[in-house]
Parts: structure tokens; sequence; C-alpha cells
């Protein structure tokens, strides 16, 4: 797997990573969520101008390639306290169940140890499928937590963390 880090220069990847981001978020969410606060939460956090925003602010974000040239995702955390909090981990749906989760890890948690920080979090929402390989990758869940995003929308998450 190869890991390739968008930084604010790059105008064109940071638009090639809000495309692919917001077609696995729509096809992951759309029946979890539904398509309108699924719509309004890829504006606000998939659109170009959110990511750039995200960048600015500290966030690193990975576009991921299995087979070397085959866009399979793509992963972004920032450091947050004395965490690493994991904002995004998602795969294509035919990248999914191939062990390329566990390796994303890996890397992040080689990302963690190099923050110096001895902890990765995140928020996962009640309702994901994902839940189930969260916890076969080793995280415990820790709280839950109801944000308020805007719109009337929440974010119905349950927060769980992974010791590095």
């Amino acid at each position: 797997m190869r890991y390739q880090h968008i930084t604010l220069e790059e105008k064109t990847a940071i638009e090639e990573l809000s495309k692919l981001a917001s077609a696995i978020v729509k096809e992951h969410y759309d029946p979890i969520l539904g398509s309108e606060q699924n719509d309004y939460m890829i504006e606000k956090f998939q659109s170009v101008k959110a990511l750039t925003e995200q960048l600015e602010h500290g966030y690193q974000y990975y576009m991921v390639y299995h087979k070397e040239q085959e866009k399979a995702g793509f992963l972004a955390f920032y450091k947050r306290n004395q965490e690493l909090y994991l904002s995004k981990l998602y795969l294509k749906r035919e990248c999914r169940g191939k062990g390329l989760s566990k390796d994303m890890l890996e890397f992040v948690r080689a990302q963690a140890k190099h923050m110096g920080v001895s902890t990765i979090s995140l928020n996962v929402n009640k309702y994901n499928p994902s839940i189930a390989a969260y916890e076969k990758l080793g995280f415990e869940r820790t709280g839950e937590e109801k944000n308020p995003i805007g719109n009337g929308y929440f974010m119905d998450d349950y927060v769980y963390s992974l010791k590095v």
C-alpha cells in the first residue's frame, strides 16, 4: 500500500480527495443517515472548501493506494491534546474486507508514535456496520456523544480508543 500525504499547496490532489471522499461517504452513509443529511454532511466535511479548512487547522490527510496505483480510500487525523484523533478512515466498497484497514491502522499507529502520543481515538456513528471492524482492530468503546452539526442534524456516535 502507498500513502500520499495531501498538502494545502496541492489543489488538484485536494479536488481528487474531495471527489473520492464524497463518493465513498455517499455510498456508505446514505443507507444509515438518509441522503438529505448525508449530502449536508458531505458538503460540510468533504467539499474542497471543507478539506482546505481542515488542512489549514492541522489535519493530516492521506490518499491510500492499493496495488500502488488504485485509489482505495483515504484517512485523516490530527493531534488533539495528548492523543491522535482519527477523524476519517474510509475504503471504497470493493476494497473492504481485504485487510487493508489493518494496514491503514498500522500507518496511523506509526504516525501516533512519531507524534509522541500513546492513544488513538475516534468517533463512529452508532448505526455504522464498521463498528465491528474497529473492534476487530482492537479499539474499545469508551463513551458516546451526540453533537449538533447544524441544520437540525446531529452526529450520534460512539467514542472508541486504542492504546498505541
